[in-house]
């Protein structure tokens, strides 16, 4: 049995769709990142870092793994699926892993606070961070116009740049005009586990959808930051 100690967030949804695709029993403890839980010690105990996700395999002696990345990677590894064993297979798939983990997220990380939750609007910020996120997107596109996937088969890189792609309205990241990113956009949500994985640890998409109430929510995060 696993652990997952999570928050419905891209990195989070990493980890829960990844359980989810290889199959994994897991159970969950929600992180409330609201009210600071990432920073109380039994959290810590787990990532040092305070921040979500996290696993605690209970099968191999309550071993911990933070990083999102390194969860992916461990899973992986340990159910023997969506990541191969040879070695060019293995580099490619992690080349496009560590891709999403040093473009994608951070660029869109930082979108997100500055076009959703900072309390004032600096706009060269959020032109900066939208614009290098949009020319990532382009990399994936031309990346995948000759291919299905990232890598050479279906893999953990996969889910980890979908995780963040699929999120692009949240970051104020326009899609128009990527045709074969959107085409595996589309591929990705049929994935065994996907949308199951993204409800965990419970459903937000509605906040993806309508404008109002991520409005709402950009307005309770606000509060919280002034604080």
């Amino acid at each position: 049995m696993i652990t997952l100690y999570t928050a419905p967030t891209p990195n989070g949804h990493k980890a829960s769709c990844t359980l989810e695709a290889l199959g994994f029993d897991y159970q969950v403890s929600i992180v409330n990142l609201m009210k600071g839980e990432q920073n109380k010690p039994y959290f810590l105990n787990i990532n040092p870092n305070g921040r979500i996700p996290a696993i605690v395999d209970h099968d191999a002696d309550d071993f911990a793994i933070f990083e999102s990345g390194a969860i992916m990677v461990y899973l992986a590894e340990k159910a023997g699926k969506l990541l191969p064993t040879d070695a060019k297979g293995r580099s490619e798939v992690i080349q496009w892993l560590m891709f999403q983990m040093g473009g994608i997220g951070p660029m869109m990380g930082q979108a997100n606070v500055f076009y959703r939750y900072f309390p004032v609007t600096i706009q060269p910020a959020i032109d900066r961070f939208q614009n290098e996120s949009r020319r990532l997107y382009e990399v994936l596109d031309t990346h995948l116009k000759d291919r299905e996937w990232l890598a050479r088969d279906y893999s953990i890189a996969d889910i980890a740049n979908w995780c963040w792609v699929r999120t692009h309205k949240w970051s104020g990241v326009s899609v128009d005009g990527l045709e074969h990113l959107n085409r595996w956009q589309d591929n990705m949500k049929n994935q065994h586990g996907m949308s199951k994985g993204i409800d965990v640890p419970f459903p937000i998409e509605n906040l993806l959808k309508d404008e109002a109430l991520a409005e709402e929510f950009k307005k309770k995060a606000q509060t919280i930051l002034q604080k």
